[in-house]
């Protein structure tokens, strides 16, 4: 049997009175989406255990069929497997964003947690320059993709409290800097960097062209090195994984599944949602089980842009799962599942903890469970609600 999940991450939402009292899902056009509903089985699925934060990495990691409870340690140990770090047993790993801070009277807040988008071009060239002015045997600025970055602190501390930087777009950073132990190297460095980056020709660059500078860095998501069992120890499979986002390949790795990039994958709305969906279906050709993640809904509902949300879910539904549902007819045994990992209102421009709907497919000849459409309303009238982790399990089953 041909396994393959396609993520819109941060599909999911709430209802807007200006969207004539629906959710982005039931306004967007998602005829393919709406196919899945009507002959599949539709329902909700919690993602993020009680007591977790509500992070694409808790959620992706249920998604996958891993119970985070009993493996999840932090988003950024994932990403630095990704980008080929390698991490001792007493090493700790942060995410590390490129952001745009601004001073208004007394007061600093959170102006943008990407630096504008900045490219992945100049935010090397930045993050090179924090390694040799800051970095030592002990702190190391590793770049990565985008304004999304990593720093690792060579037999750190992991008990501090952290605050990812989207949840506080527009607002003061004072009460949400780092706390608890460890958290004074991280205030210090994060103050060093803005020295750094203060005067650097490349924010000159971008002051110039009226482009947000990348005047500080902000550190979060910190932990040690998950131990997971891979997809053949634990389902017998073979497997790949598409994404433009460290974070899932860091899981697909840790997994023991192949990862594809694709080009022109950027993880934002100007994804390639064809290469991806076409590049799902190559992959089935020698793997039993795919996972297609596209960032671009949660990007655009972090940014607070309804506009690009929509557009987001629009070309999800049309380049990747209709062309994966097109392309899979030619197996005689498969499996779609087809979901969001967490909620991002555009509204709050952050995740929320609230199950999210999902569709298993499995051809036309199947009968659904009664919902009309593929949304959260209708996701919720079929009153079937499962584990994330059980997910996986359920496809293969």
């Amino acid at each position: 049997m041909k396994v393959i999940i396609l993520l819109g991450d941060g599909m999911s939402d709430i209802v807007y009175s200006e969207l004539g009292n629906k959710t982005p899902l039931q306004y967007a056009a998602t005829p393919n989406m709406d196919s899945m509903a009507r002959h599949g089985q539709v329902g909700l699925a919690h993602t993020v255990p009680v007591g977790l934060p509500p992070g694409s990495d808790v959620a992706n990691l249920s998604v996958f069929g891993y119970d985070p409870r009993t493996c999840y340690t932090g988003r950024s140990p994932l990403e630095a497997i990704s980008m080929g770090v390698v991490l001792g047993p007493d090493d700790v790993a942060f995410r590390m964003n490129l952001v745009t801070l601004k001073a208004q009277g007394s007061s600093v807040y959170m102006q943008d947690f990407s630096a504008g988008h900045i490219s992945t071009v100049e935010a090397r060239e930045l993050v090179e320059t924090l390694q040799k002015e800051i970095g030592n045997s002990e702190i190391e600025f590793h770049a990565g993709v985008g304004y999304r970055h990593l720093m690792v602190w060579r037999g750190g501390k992991d008990g501090m409290r952290s605050t990812p930087p989207h949840d506080i777009s527009g607002k003061g950073i004072l009460d949400a800097l780092p706390s608890g132990d460890g958290a004074d190297m991280l205030n210090n460095i994060m103050t060093h960097a803005q020295m750094v980056l203060h005067s650097h020709p490349i924010n000159k660059l971008r002051k110039d062209q009226d482009k947000l500078p990348a005047n500080s860095v902000w550190l979060w998501g910190h932990g040690k090195t998950p131990r997971i069992d891979t997809y053949r120890e634990k389902f017998g499979l073979s497997g790949a994984v598409i994404s433009a986002v460290d974070l899932i390949k860091g899981i697909g790795i840790c997994a023991g599944l192949d990862i594809i990039n694709v080009e022109g994958a950027t993880g934002y709305i100007d994804t390639n949602y064809l290469g991806k969906g076409q590049a799902a279906l190559a992959a089935l050709e020698t793997h039993d089980f795919v996972y297609v993640h596209v960032e671009a809904p949660d990007e655009a509902s972090h940014a607070g842009n309804m506009q690009h949300k929509l557009q987001s879910i629009e070309d999800f539904d049309r380049h990747v799962v209709g062309t994966v549902l097109e392309g899979i007819k030619k197996y005689s045994d498969y499996a779609v599942l087809c979901m969001p990992d967490h909620p991002t209102p555009v509204k709050l421009m952050t995740h929320t903890s609230e199950p999210v709907p999902f569709a298993i497919y499995r051809g036309e000849v199947g009968e659904g469970n009664g919902a009309a459409s593929y949304d959260e309303i209708q996701a919720k009238s079929t009153g079937l609600l499962l584990e994330g982790h059980n997910l996986l399990p359920r496809l293969l089953s």
